[in-house]
């Protein structure tokens, strides 16, 4: 029964993150599925739906048509409307049915490609993993076949791009020179960060630090400037859903790439790690090497809001706990114990969570584990929905999360100004 939840709600699925990683960027996503995956994204985990087009839709299939694997429908209604709306793209996503029924999604979007003329792929969801699995495929999907190393291989010759303000980095896999301050955003969707303004202040944030951003991914740039992915020195992953883009990036373009989201007083070290990781092309998890420094628990309280927490007596419990997807809670907990001194620990209830999570962090899986692994905790910070599984006489923070708890505290994402909000 631990994949039982009669509490709290489970996080968003697969389909739903691809629908969010690829929204902005001009293309066409289907979901293969009877209707009812397109009417939970639409009205719980997409924010943009009411104010910003997008060509999403689902394929509304039928009984017969999944008992007798009619795919042909399937391709001609897909084809049909890629051919009157002209879309930049194809993307096909899978839920439970046609995934159980064992339809071949890259096999369908080959031959949509070849009847349309337009650039098709598939996105292998079922319906069962969580939305980082399903928006990171559809990110490194957006990577392998829309960032072309010879279209960036005259990027500003040996002196970096035009508005360099110094020499280019040169002697990439990809044979050019590029600008040392400049960064991709990778992993940034509306399911982790919120409202387009919440992407904004991370901008500002490295701007402001002297680094200039190429693209977002993918919230606020369309499909023609993420294509120009290959310019940038460095890639800064701000949520595990932008790591397999990554990962492509580093092998088309050589491009090292650093964890880590800008959060008060970590955003300094962060950009740091950026810089080493330009100079030595290697990788960095930042938000965990800004913590392995940290001194241990019982260290006295200081300053207002969520640093003015009581010490702990448990040994084996941090000061304060944190609730969520392992890269922004990570990136939290380092800019709470550089801030103020105090221990953290991250509860990760995702999938995605390898390599991401510091020793006194935890993967937790279901609804009881996570009522375990809280019974102790003094202080917590999590999306409100988890409070009745939280302890009574514990201090509750409450950090809205979209990919959670859907719209339900939109209009107070909307008021904060981001994570920084907290310290």
């Amino acid at each position: 029964m631990r994949q039982a939840y009669r509490i709290i709600p489970i996080y968003t699925a697969d389909v739903s993150g691809v629908c969010s990683a690829l929204y902005e960027l001009g293309g066409m996503t289907v979901m293969h599925d009877p209707s009812g995956c397109n009417s939970t994204y639409n009205t719980h985990d997409e924010i943009r739906w009411y104010d910003q087009d997008s060509l999403i839709f689902i394929s509304g299939l039928s009984e017969i048509d999944a008992i007798m694997g009619n795919d042909d429908k399937f391709v001609h209604d897909t084809a049909k409307a890629a051919r009157e709306l002209k879309p930049e793209f194809i993307a096909l996503a899978s839920s439970p049915i046609p995934y159980l029924n064992g339809t071949d999604f890259p096999a369908l979007a080959a031959i949509l490609e070849e009847e349309t003329g337009i650039p098709a792929f598939a996105v292998s969801t079922n319906g069962m993993h969580d939305y980082v699995y399903g928006a990171g495929m559809a990110l490194a999907a957006i990577a392998e076949r829309f960032t072309d190393p010879a279209a960036n291989a005259g990027a500003g010759g040996s002196g970096g791009t035009e508005d360099s303000d110094g020499p280019g980095i040169c002697g990439s896999t990809a044979g050019f020179c590029r600008n040392p301050r400049n960064v991709n955003i990778l992993g940034m969707t509306p399911l982790d960060f919120g409202p387009l303004s919440h992407g904004e202040t991370i901008k500002k944030s490295l701007e402001a630090m002297g680094w200039q951003v190429i693209s977002t991914w993918a919230m606020g740039d369309g499909l023609e400037t993420i294509s120009r992915a290959g310019e940038a020195a460095v890639n800064l992953v701000v949520s595990s859903v932008g790591l397999r883009a990554a990962r492509v990036l580093q092998e088309k373009f050589g491009t090292p790439y650093v964890v880590g989201a800008p959060v008060g007083a970590f955003a300094e070290k962060l950009s740091a790690a950026m810089e080493r990781s330009v100079e030595s092309g290697e990788c960095e998890i930042a938000c965990l090497t800004a913590r392995t420094s940290v001194s241990g628990y019982g260290e006295a309280a200081t300053g207002t809001g969520i640093s003015a927490c009581s010490s702990m007596k448990e040994p084996d419990v941090a000061d304060i706990t944190l609730i969520g997807e392992p890269v922004t809670m990570g990136s939290l907990a380092a800019a709470i114990e550089n801030q103020y001194g105090r221990s953290v620990r991250v509860l990760c209830p995702l999938e995605e969570w390898e390599g991401l999570l510091a020793p006194k962090d935890e993967a937790v899986c279901g609804e009881e584990e996570i009522e375990e692994k809280l019974k102790n905790a003094k202080v917590i910070v999590a999306d409100p929905l988890y409070k009745p599984v939280c302890p009574k006489d514990c201090r509750f923070y409450e950090l809205p999360h979209i990919a959670f708890s859907g719209r339900i505290f939109l209009k107070k994402i909307k008021k904060m100004s981001g994570f920084a909000e907290l310290l």
